[in-house]
């Protein structure tokens, strides 16, 4: 069953909202509550309200399983490849050799005091967080996908 259209259009306008937000919270997790998991399960709202908003073959012709599928995967390479860059670098698993290296984008080093909240001075900590949320994004969609997968639509 088809929602009403006000329904649709509210789901429609809220989605790159939830998308927006999830990546808000993945991006800002190493400094504020948040983080990889909760950042991809918001995006994964969005999934889910443009599937309860319409019907299931109308949402897979722009979602599609593989699609989600392949999110799950890069995500997980990613926090492999960062998990590992620090045994190549003679450190150990998941050491976040980028914090303090000097590095433009995740090198800073925090000053004296009161840290004022820099996206900069994670080193991979940040990295780690879009590779989770990444991940999360992907395998709960693609688990909303296949429990609706299985409704059969009503005709009368």
């Amino acid at each position: 069953m088809q929602m009403t259209k006000i329904v649709r259009t509210t789901a429609d306008l809220f989605y790159p909202f939830c998308l927006t937000f999830g990546l808000y919270v993945v991006l800002h997790g190493h400094l504020s509550p948040g983080g990889g998991f909760q950042g991809g399960a918001v995006m994964a709202t969005g999934i889910a309200l443009l599937l309860v908003s319409r019907h299931y073959a109308d949402i897979t012709r722009y979602i599609r399983k593989n699609a989600m599928s392949l999110c799950e995967a890069v995500g997980l390479l990613m926090f492999i490849v960062l998990g590992l860059s620090g045994l190549v670098l003679g450190g150990s698993f998941l050491q976040n050799h980028l914090a303090g290296s000097g590095s433009w984008l995740f090198g800073s080093t925090v000053g004296p005091g009161p840290d004022p909240g820099t996206l900069a001075t994670s080193g991979t900590v940040a990295l780690l967080n879009l590779a989770v949320g990444i991940e999360v994004f992907g395998g709960l969609s693609i688990i909303l996908l296949y429990m609706l997968s299985g409704l059969e639509e009503d005709t009368p």
